[in-house]
């Protein structure tokens, strides 16, 4: 991570991913379920797939997609935070060509009165974030 707070290099883009899940810390959350909203930043060396054009050299989009569908769509979490580390930590373990994250997670339909496009958080993690736990 560059000390401007900028991850550098090669990555991959989930943006917008929709769910529908039961996390918050209010019992309605947790009965009727809700939108979230999921972007994802990956970055990962991705020289060997654009040379080779072969699926094996680079980390599908589509498995990152169903394993944060798992977890959004799955047990319910209070905290955005932990949603987000859930999928980092899930995300690491299952793609170790991953070195870097940006995850955000955000509620577009959150309890408070205002105008929002949605509120939430955001986290930045590294492969070695995982050696330090």
């Amino acid at each position: 991570m560059a000390n401007d707070g900028t991850y550098k290099g090669d990555k991959l883009v989930l943006q917008g991913l929709k769910f529908h899940g039961f996390h918050g810390v209010l019992e309605e959350e947790r009965k009727l379920g809700q939108k979230f909203l999921v972007d994802i930043n990956a970055w990962l060396d991705l020289k060997n797939a654009g040379k080779s054009d072969k699926l094996e050299d680079t980390v599908s989009y589509a498995e990152i997609y169903s394993l944060v569908k798992d977890i959004v769509e799955g047990p319910p979490h209070s905290l955005l935070e932990s949603v987000a580390e859930s999928i980092a930590s899930s995300i690491f373990g299952k793609f170790p060509r991953i070195h870097s994250l940006r995850i955000r997670v955000g509620k577009p339909h959150v309890a408070i009165s205002g105008i929002v496009d949605y509120l939430g958080v955001e986290i930045c993690r590294t492969s070695k974030d995982l050696e330090q736990v």
